[in-house]
């Protein structure tokens, strides 16, 4: 963060020694070092707070991406539904206009045959039959 140099810290604790005297240095030492952590831990908290920010503001443009991916999906699948249904509807109007057109019929019965035509069974006497 600062640059700042052995040599130079020792320049600000003898200026400190003679400013504040040897009696009230350590609490002031001390004081200073709680002021300083306080500030390192105010700092990493902000840090913190713009990057949750910054995360959230990342997950909101994906939730709108993948939103109007689906509303593009959803919109795609309706239209294709739609094509289907009309090609349907094509497929069987033709099948539709030819059951109207025709009139209605009852199903064809099947022929009766003749007693004439039916073959009759030789007449049992009891007597063998000579082949």
């Amino acid at each position: 963060m600062f640059d700042v140099g052995l040599s130079e810290l020792m320049v600000i604790a003898v200026v400190a020694l003679i400013v504040i005297g040897p009696e009230r240095l350590p609490r002031v030492a001390r004081t200073a070092g709680h002021l300083l952590g306080r500030l390192q831990r105010y700092v990493s908290d902000v840090k913190a707070d713009i990057n949750r920010e910054m995360q959230l503001e990342e997950l909101k443009k994906l939730q709108q991406q993948v939103a109007s991916q689906v509303s593009d999906i959803e919109s795609g699948i309706s239209h294709e539904m739609r094509e289907v249904e009309k090609s349907i509807g094509r497929a069987i109007e033709p099948v539709a206009t030819e059951a109207v057109a025709a009139p209605e019929t009852e199903p064809a019965a099947v022929p009766a045959i003749p007693a004439a035509e039916t073959v009759a069974a030789p007449a049992q006497t009891g007597e063998p039959t000579k082949s």
